[in-house]
C-alpha cells in the first residue's frame, strides 16, 4: 500500500476529508472579506451618498482607497506569510475589518471615511491571500479548480445578503440606515474570525494528511516542472489577464446599484433585489467553472469567462432599456467569481506548491492594481457626462481584449 493510502485510509470511513472543512471555512471567509466588506459597499452607497453629500468623483474614490488599500496587503503578506501563519493572518485580517466598519459606522467625515475603508481594503488583502493559497497545499491539481470555485462562491452569499438586509435597515433607520448596515456587517465578520481562528489549518500535515486528491507519482514535484515558458512569462500573462479582470468587475460591481438608482429610476429597494439576483447566480460562478477548467484546462476557462464578462457589460453600456439591463445582472453573476478560482488553480498548475505563495501574490497585486484604478476613473469619468455607460462599454472592450490574450496563454506541464 501507498504511503498516501496508508494516511488517508482511516479518513475515508468517516466519509470527510478535512480538506474541505477548510473549504467551508474559506467560503465563509470569503463572505466576510470580500463580499460583505467589498460587494456590500455598491449597496450602501446610495445612502452614504445622500446622509453624506458626496459626488461621484468622491463615490468612487472610496472605492479606490478600498483596493488601494487592498494593493498594499498584496505587497507586504507573502512577507508576512514567512514569518505568521496561513491561520493567524486570515484571523487577524477579519478582525482588522470588524473593527473598522465599527469605526465607520459612528463617523460623520467623509475623510475618516476614506482612511477606515481604505484600512478596511488592507484587511481583504491580509485575509484573501493566505487563504486561495491554501488551496494549493490542501488539493491536487485535478481538484483545485473545484475547491477554489466553492471557495469563492462565499462573495455570492454576501451580495444575496446584502441586497435584502440594507434596504431593509435603511427602512428601519431612516437616514441612520448605512451606520446600521456597516454595524451588522461589522458583527457578523468579527463571528467569521473566530470560526477561522479555531478550524482553519495550515498545512495537511498539521492533520496527518495528504491533500485530496490521487498522487500518480509521489516523487512528483510541480514546482520542479519546467514547462515550454520561463516563469517571467507566465506571471506577467496571468497578472495581465487578472489587470483587466480588476479593472472591469470592479466598475460594475461598485456602480451598477447606483446607475439602476440613479438611471433607470429603480427604487432602492428594487435595485437591491436585482443586486441580490447577482449573487444568486454567481453562487454557480465559481463551481461551475473551476469545475470547467477542470475539464477543458484553465486557458479555455479563462475565454469563456471573459466572453461572457463582455456580453454583460455591452449590454450594461447599451442604454436598451430594462431588459438589456436584467441579462446584464444575469450574466454578470453567472461569471462574476470564476477568474479568481480559475487563477488561483492556474498559478499551482503552472508554478507548483513551493511557488504557490508567492506567484499568488503577484499576479493578484496586478489584480488588486486594476481594481484600485478602475473606481476612481469611472466616477471621474461619470461625474464629467453624467452617466456610467462610457465605463462599461471601456471594459467590454478589455474583456474583448483579454479573449483574444487568453489564447496566447501557454499549457501548463502535465498534471499528475
Amino acid at each position: 500500500m501507498k504511503q498516501s493510502d496508508q494516511i488517508q485510509a482511516p479518513l475515508s470511513s468517516k466519509g470527510l476529508h478535512y480538506g474541505w472543512v477548510v473549504v467551508l471555512v474559506g467560503t465563509l471567509s470569503i463572505f466576510a472579506c470580500l463580499g460583505l466588506a467589498r460587494f456590500a459597499f455598491g449597496m450602501l452607497l446610495p445612502s452614504m451618498r445622500d446622509a453624506l453629500g458626496m459626488t461621484y468623483d468622491e463615490m468612487g474614490f472610496l472605492g479606490t482607497g478600498n483596493f488601494a488599500g487592498y494593493l498594499v496587503a498584496v505587497a507586504v503578506t507573502p512577507f508576512l506569510l514567512r514569518r505568521i501563519t496561513p491561520r493567524v493572518l486570515i484571523a487577524s485580517g477579519l478582525l482588522l475589518i470588524a473593527v473598522c466598519m465599527l469605526v465607520i459606522s459612528v463617523s460623520g467625515s467623509y475623510t475618516t471615511i476614506l482612511v477606515f475603508y481604505t484600512v478596511v481594503g488592507i484587511g481583504s488583502g491580509i485575509a484573501n491571500i493566505p487563504l486561495m493559497v491554501l488551496v494549493s497545499y490542501w488539493f491536487r491539481p485535478q481538484q483545485r479548480g473545484r475547491a477554489a470555485g466553492l471557495i469563492v462562491v462565499g462573495s455570492g452569499f454576501a451580495i444575496i445578503l446584502s441586497g435584502f438586509l440594507i434596504p431593509a435597515l435603511n427602512v428601519s433607520f431612516g437616514s441612520n440606515g448605512w451606520r446600521a448596515g456597516w454595524v451588522v456587517l461589522s458583527v457578523i465578520v468579527l463571528l467569521v474570525a473566530v470560526i477561522a481562528a479555531l478550524l482553519l489549518r495550515n498545512d495537511p500535515v498539521e492533520k496527518g494528511l495528504e491533500p485530496v486528491g490521487v498522487a500518480h507519482d509521489l516523487n512528483y514535484d510541480p514546482s520542479a516542472t519546467k514547462g515550454p515558458y520561463s516563469t517571467t512569462r507566465i506571471l506577467c500573462h496571468l497578472g495581465g489577464l487578472y489587470f483587466i479582470f480588476g479593472a472591469t468587475y470592479v466598475i460594475y460591481g461598485t456602480f451598477i446599484v447606483t446607475t439602476m438608482v440613479e438611471e433607470y429610476a429603480f427604487a432602492e429597494k428594487v435595485a437591491g433585489h436585482f443586486w441580490s439576483w447577482v449573487g444568486f447566480f454567481s453562487l454557480f460562478s465559481g463551481t461551475m467553472f473551476g469545475l470547467l477548467s477542470d475539464r477543458i484546462g484553465r486557458k479555455g476557462g479563462l475565454m469563456i469567462v471573459f466572453s461572457v464578462q463582455t456580453v454583460a457589460y455591452l449590454l450594461a453600456g447599451s442604454n436598451l432599456g430594462a431588459t438589456a439591463l436584467i441579462g446584464s445582472v444575469v450574466l454578470y453573476g453567472v461569471a462574476a467569481f470564476a477568474i479568481p478560482a480559475i487563477m488561483a488553480a492556474a498559478v499551482g498548475d503552472y508554478l507548483g506548491k513551493a511557488r504557490a505563495a508567492a506567484a499568488f501574490s503577484i499576479v493578484t497585486f496586478c489584480f488588486a492594481f486594476g481594481q484600485t484604478m478602475g473606481p476612481a476613473i469611472a466616477g471621474m469619468v461619470a461625474e464629467s457626462t453624467g452617466t456610467f455607460t462610457t465605463s462599461y462599454l471601456t471594459s467590454a472592450l478589455l474583456t474583448g481584449v483579454a479573449v483574444m490574450w487568453v489564447r496566447l496563454l501557454p499549457e501548463p506541464p502535465a498534471i499528475h
